[in-house]
Parts: structure tokens; C-alpha cells; sequence
């Protein structure tokens, strides 16, 4: 017995409530279709259907088996699906959302690379960091900073953002220089806020591997990274910003980087799709392009950035200024869109 045909004759006969129907619609004789019904409820010792002159019905064992059998088929085609998109050459249009420095700084100077690469594909590139629903929205991805919260998503990571402890030259000399977290309570701080939750967000040191949340007090709070890189650089407190926005000035001399031996926690980039659908090609395209342009900047790729001059990031042939500002993770509603 072919058992993905009876499956499928079954699945048939139940969705057309009909045994002549369902022969019909599958193009196969009446009587095949009853003898595969037959044969399969022979081979799994269960009753599937009910049977009368003028209706069929769903026993509960074939209840059971329906729900499965629309399953396993349902990802047997999308298996096979992926192969044959896979063989494919990537074409279509494909939206994407990303934060906008990145889409200015990071993806647009690069765009000529990628449409070489993929001439048949239409890149649309939304930029902003609020939530979005890429179902409601028609969004095949995003690129977003922070983990994996939404279950309805998967997450292909293409980078790491490292965040640094800084002051003013002028606040560090006139409060002093913390040397050791405990420190860190005689000092305000510039607070960063959840545009979703309105909260504001603890900071965050890696200590012997382990991540510590240190609460700061401080008079003043915002949800901009350039106002909160501007408020460090006004005295009104310590910040730790991402990295790589805050190079130009940590170069300068007019930040300074405190307590270097506790970093703060790393946090994953990520390419996010829905997970109900198989991968599309030119989804894939785009991943694997964002991963490796990702990986060409130590920035943005895990590294410190340590010997790089002030917002550098090092591609071929080419030196753009990395001054990537809405990085910040907004709570856990960044990964939702």
C-alpha cells in the first residue's frame, strides 16, 4: 500500500464528505477510492469513517488520524517545496525592515553589491525600530538587535553589538572615576527608556561570565540614542551606548571609557522571518548577503573595535563612518518586528 496515497485519498474523501466526490476531485475510479479506505482501515485496525447511503463522518480514531495526516503531508510538500525553490535563481519583491542607521549606514551603500549578486530581486527596505507584524504587514524579514522572544519567529544571527561604559571628560573630572561597580551607586546616570514599556533599562555588566544588572540613579531619561549620546557628552550623567556609535568621541577624548574590565553583555543581530513558511530564496539570499556583510565589520561582528579609527569599518575598498544610533534594544518588542 502506497501510504501517502491513501492519505491523501482519505483526506479527500473527508474534506468532499463524499466518496463519489472525492473520486472525482482526485481523478481516480469510485471503486479505488473505496477499496484505499478499505485497505487503510485494514492495515491500521481502526474504523476511520462512518458510512451511510447518504453521508460519510469522521469516527473519532479517524478524527485523529485527519488532523495527522494533514500535518505530515503539509510538510511534505513544503520540504519538497524548499528543494525546488532552493534550485530556483532568487526573484520577487522583498520587503524588508530594518533600523535605519543601518539600513543608511550599513545596507544601502552596499545595495550595488547585492543587486550584482541578485538582479531578479526587488529590495523595498522600511527603516525604523518599532514593532512591526510582518504577517499583517506583508514583511518577509527584519533585522533587529536582542533575543528571540516571539515564538511565531525564527532568528538567523548575522552579528553581535557591543555596548561600552563611558563619561565626559569634564563629568569624570569633576565627580571622579569609578573603579569598581559598587562605585557606580555614588554616580548618576543618563537613563535609556522603552518606547513600548515606557520603563527604563538597567545596566548591564559581564562578571566572571555571568551577567549582573547594576540600577543607576539619574535625573533624566530618553529614548533616542543620539539625545542619549548627547546627554553623556552634557554632563548630566555615565551612559553606555553601543559601541560603535560611541567611538568618534571615546577617539576624541571628549568620552572616556570607565570600568574596561567589566564589559557589558553582548547582544545577538538577527535576521527574523515567520517560521510558518519554508524559507524562500530570496529571503535566503538576503540572510546570507546581510551575514557576510556583517562579518566584514569588526563592529558589528562581535569585536570591540579596539584599533579601528573612530567609527571605521574596514570593507574593501572603502572606509564608511559606522555611526549607527537606534541600536539600543527596546525591550524585547524590537524581535516582534
Amino acid at each position: 500500500m502506497d501510504r501517502f496515497q491513501a492519505m491523501k485519498v482519505f483526506m479527500g474523501v473527508v474534506e468532499a464528505n463524499s466518496f463519489t466526490r472525492a473520486a472525482d476531485n482526485l481523478g481516480l475510479p469510485r471503486a479505488t477510492v473505496t477499496n484505499t479506505i478499505q485497505g487503510l482501515e485494514n492495515h491500521l485496525k481502526v474504523r476511520l469513517l462512518n458510512r451511510t447511503t447518504r453521508s460519510v463522518s469522521l469516527t473519532a480514531d479517524g478524527a485523529a488520524y485527519y488532523e495527522r495526516c494533514a500535518r505530515i503531508l503539509a510538510e511534505l510538500e513544503e520540504t519538497e517545496a524548499a528543494f525546488q525553490d532552493a534550485a530556483r535563481r532568487p526573484q520577487g519583491r522583498l520587503r524588508v525592515d530594518v533600523a535605519g542607521p543601518v539600513g543608511r549606514d550599513i545596507l544601502i551603500p552596499n545595495l550595488c553589491e547585492f543587486h550584482s549578486r541578485y538582479p531578479d530581486v526587488e529590495l523595498v527596505i522600511g527603516m525604523g525600530d518599532r514593532p512591526v507584524d510582518l504577517v499583517q504587514e506583508a514583511v518577509d524579514c527584519v533585522i533587529r538587535a536582542g533575543e528571540l522572544v516571539d515564538s511565531t519567529l525564527v532568528a538567523r544571527r548575522i552579528g553581535s553589538l557591543s555596548f561600552v561604559t563611558c563619561g565626559s571628560a569634564e563629568y569624570l573630572e569633576r565627580y571622579g572615576e569609578p573603579t569598581t561597580l559598587e562605585e557606580l551607586q555614588q554616580h548618576r546616570a543618563v537613563h535609556y527608556f522603552s518606547s513600548v514599556s515606557g520603563r527604563n533599562f538597567d545596566w548591564d555588566f559581564l562578571v566572571d561570565g555571568v551577567s549582573m544588572p547594576v540600577r543607576m540613579e539619574g535625573s533624566i531619561a530618553v529614548n533616542d540614542s543620539d539625545a542619549y549620546i548627547t546627554c553623556g557628552l552634557k554632563n548630566f550623567g555615565l551612559i553606555q551606548p553601543a559601541r560603535f556609535m560611541a567611538l568618534p568621541h571615546l577617539e576624541s577624548g571628549a568620552l572616556k571609557e570607565i570600568l574596561p574590565q567589566w564589559k557589558p553583555s553582548p547582544v545577538p543581530m538577527s535576521v527574523l522571518y515567520p517560521q510558518n513558511r519554508h524559507l524562500s530564496p530570496k529571503v535566503r539570499a538576503f540572510a546570507d548577503w546581510a551575514a557576510e556583510l556583517f562579518a566584514r565589520c569588526p563592529l558589528l561582528s562581535g569585536c570591540n573595535g579596539a584599533g579601528l579609527p573612530a567609527g571605521e569599518c574596514r570593507y574593501p575598498d572603502r572606509k564608511p563612518s559606522y555611526t549607527v544610533r537606534d541600536m539600543l534594544v527596546d525591550d524585547n518588542a524590537a524581535l516582534t518586528g
